[in-house]
């Protein structure tokens, strides 16, 4: 399954000590959380073992030196990790996360202690001590982020489970703000569903570029077949996927559309699109743009169709967390009289990763409307079984609030005779979920990953960025 490949996460590392306890386990701590990262090929920012005494941070002292650190290093950590050998000191903890202003994910981590090594040497309290940080943390108003077992070892299986949980968080935490997203063109007259307040999305760092669909079809339409750039995005539609029975003149629109689009977002720095396909392109243009959308999602530059914005804010988001291709897919159909399984569905503008079976074909219910030849460029294809995690993020403009659902279930390999891109899930308590979406005004589009990801999304969306979020069938605290 492809997977985003990002450079090496780095994690600033806090190990909290305080005096009274053996320095010595400071020291252990350190070995073991190296050994850790060397095991993940993670990056660490601390301080050295001659910096402080045993490499810890008690002192006020301690404090401004690992803060500078934090600072220097500003642009390079992704996130912050508090390691508690022993109680640790709380005051500490929380006036170094002040001082170097990060401004990232922070996850807490804790010894446990064992029962025969609680003599004054050994024994570290940390179960203690973590209360005490959480509650200094509160207090200062620093977001953080709890291991799944109060106290845990560095070497343990949760452990390893909660930090490559956190590192997705810090992925989508740090990957959000900034982000920039492009809207290709008007919304589509009869699409109400896909409106989005713009003004809401910049107050929380995320930007929208426009640009009149009009205006690439006319450039697009200029370009010269035999074109560098044309030949080559040709040459890559063609690799793609296979294209039976398609009119070579089909093709040719989309590379000099796709040609255009690339320019465009390369000029602007556009992270994700969202394109009014329904139905100008094939009006106007006589293709469809699905499969070069589906390219572009399928390299990590997701792609909505319907000028979805929120929906490819979605799709950016969820392949941060799951480090996966994301797909905007529509709850489409019940699945026979299964409550808790239905048809995810669209015209085919999914990433290949979802489609083993993959071909560009044309769009049969468009086709229906404006002529098969004008429809060619959407892509076949069925996803096979397999985990699932969905999501939605939208704009409640009324209530002033961002807002988001997530879940997880699994897509299934039950019988489906239909066309262009398509799948079968299914989720407990699907009923359920159902009315939720329509009960808070959620759009029919929804995103999909192939990965095991929502209490990653649910602790970014709703912890670290303030969202409002339901996360479906989430175990209870």
């Amino acid at each position: 399954m492809k997977t985003v490949r990002d450079k090496a996460p780095t994690l600033g590392d806090i190990f909290g000590n305080r005096d009274f306890f053996s320095d010595a386990l400071v020291s252990e701590a350190r070995a073991d959380i190296a050994g850790v990262f060397e095991q993940l090929g993670l990056r660490a920012v601390q301080l050295g073992e001659t910096d402080s005494k045993s490499g810890g941070v008690e002192t006020h002292a301690d404090v401004r030196r690992c803060a500078e650190l934090f600072r220097r290093h500003a642009d390079e950590i992704d996130g912050v990790l508090v390691c508690l050998p022993n109680f640790g000191d709380e005051k500490g903890v929380a006036e170094t996360l002040k001082i170097s202003k990060l401004n990232v994910p922070v996850l807490i981590q804790g010894y446990p202690d064992e029962l025969k090594r609680l003599s004054p040497a050994r024994r570290r309290d940390a179960y203690c001590g973590k209360i005490s940080v959480s509650n200094n943390l509160v207090q200062a108003g620093i977001k953080f982020t709890l291991t799944s077992k109060h106290v845990c070892h560095p070497g343990s299986a949760s452990f390893a489970g909660d930090l490559q949980a956190f590192l997705g968080v810090c992925r989508l935490v740090n990957g959000l703000r900034g982000v920039r997203l492009g809207a290709v063109g008007a919304r589509p007259g009869a699409f109400n569903t896909v409106r989005y307040s713009e003004k809401m999305l910049e107050r929380h760092g995320i930007s929208v570029t426009t640009v009149d669909l009009s205006e690439f079809l006319a450039r697009a339409a200029k370009l010269d077949a035999g074109a560098a750039a044309v030949r080559d995005k040709l040459a890559e539609i063609q690799g793609y996927a296979p294209a039976p029975g398609m009119p070579p003149e089909k093709l040719l629109q989309m590379a000099r559309l796709g040609v255009i689009l690339t320019e465009w977002m390369e000029a602007n720095a556009i992270d994700a699109t969202a394109i009014q396909c329904w139905t100008s392109v094939q009006q106007n243009f006589g293709c469809n743009v699905c499969t070069l959308m589906s390219m572009m999602s399928e390299k990590f530059l997701p792609s909505a169709c319907e000028v979805d914005v929120t929906g490819v804010l979605t799709m950016y988001a969820m392949q941060l967390a799951g480090g996966t291709p994301a797909a905007l897919v529509d709850w489409n159909n019940n699945y026979a009289d299964d409550d808790d399984k239905c048809v995810l569905f669209h015209c085919g503008n999914w990433a290949k990763s979802f489609l083993p079976d993959i071909k560009i074909a044309n769009a049969p219910i468009l086709g229906s409307i404006l002529g098969v030849e004008s429809t060619y460029g959407a892509l076949e294809g069925r996803t096979a079984a397999g985990p699932l995690t969905f999501g939605r993020v939208t704009t409640a403009d009324a209530d002033g609030c961002i807002r988001a659902y997530v879940g997880e279930g699994e897509l299934t390999n039950d019988p489906l005779d239909t066309f262009g891109n398509r799948a079968v899930a299914k989720i407990p308590h699907l009923q359920r979920l159902m009315r939720h979406v329509c009960k808070n005004g959620f759009e029919h589009h929804v995103v999909m990953t192939q990965s095991r990801s929502a209490a990653v999304l649910a602790e970014a969306f709703g912890n670290y960025l303030g969202w409002d979020v339901h996360h479906h069938n989430a175990p209870r605290d």
